[in-house]
């Protein structure tokens, strides 16, 4: 596969858009952007570390687009963002500098895993969901530790990473899940854009692939959570865990041949 060059040509830049709206959409809807968009990169042609951290900048335009969208759900948990959004931003931080540390080569051979397992944990999310309702509480230590480790692996590469907040945030906050779902968006967006800096300053970004790829998250982002509010989350979580299981398979063939 050819790489791409000093700029995105010209014909990706409808189709890096493109993949942006659907990933944020898919982002806001189940929590599983980089399923969609990480695939996309390497498809372009980007290695696996630049496709990753370039996913990771992109990403946090669907957070500014989910929170505009999101202000009926957001209303009176200002509070409750701001602290666990907090706890949040210093696991980003933490993943992305342990993604800086790590060898091109060895994220690539770990990357079709970490897919899997985000498609895996998709397909099982409700009863993860009920598990974790057994330490139900915002203030609990041990929901807490596991809200930092989910961010810890947002930053670090982040595929499934808003599920695994949005199973920690429905046993600490009891409140409806469209309104749980709004604060996963927000807190997980503050993991993402605190990775996001630490890669534009020290990552290989690719920025002419990141412009067209935020537009596009911005706007699903955005739309999504009208879309939260009819689509049948079920089988739609469904049909995405199943292609998240069918690229890891193919990203796994790609690497380990």
């Amino acid at each position: 596969m050819v790489c791409l060059g000093i700029g995105v040509i010209t014909a990706h830049l409808p189709v890096l858009f493109g993949v942006g709206v659907l990933a944020g959409v898919v982002s806001t809807v189940v929590s599983l952007a980089s399923i969609v968009s990480y695939p996309a990169l390497l498809a372009l042609g980007l290695p696996a570390l630049s496709a990753n951290v370039t996913n990771t900048v992109a990403l946090m335009f669907t957070a500014v687009g989910a929170t505009a969208g999101s202000q009926r759900e957001l209303a009176g948990q200002r509070g409750r963002v701001l602290r666990l959004g907090v706890l949040t931003a210093l696991g980003g931080a933490t993943g992305a500098a342990l993604l800086m540390v790590t060898p091109s080569r060895t994220f690539e051979l770990i990357a079709p895993w970490l897919i899997a397992g985000a498609s895996l944990i998709l397909l099982l999310q409700p009863r993860a969901g009920r598990l974790a309702e057994r330490f139900h509480g915002e203030h609990s230590r041990l929901l807490r530790v596991a809200l930092f480790t989910v961010a810890v692996y947002t930053g670090y590469f982040g595929a499934a990473g808003g599920i695994l907040m949005l199973a920690v945030l429905s046993a600490m906050i009891d409140l409806p899940m469209v309104r749980v779902n709004a604060v996963k968006n927000v807190i997980a967006g503050l993991a993402n854009g605190v990775a996001a800096a630490g890669f534009a300053l020290f990552g290989p970004v690719r920025w002419d692939a990141v412009l067209p790829l935020a537009a596009g998250f911005l706007v699903g982002g955005w739309i999504g959570p009208s879309l939260v509010r009819r689509l049948p989350g079920q089988a739609l979580r469904v049909l995405v865990a199943v292609c998240g299981v069918a690229v890891a398979v193919k990203l796994g063939i790609d690497s380990y041949t």
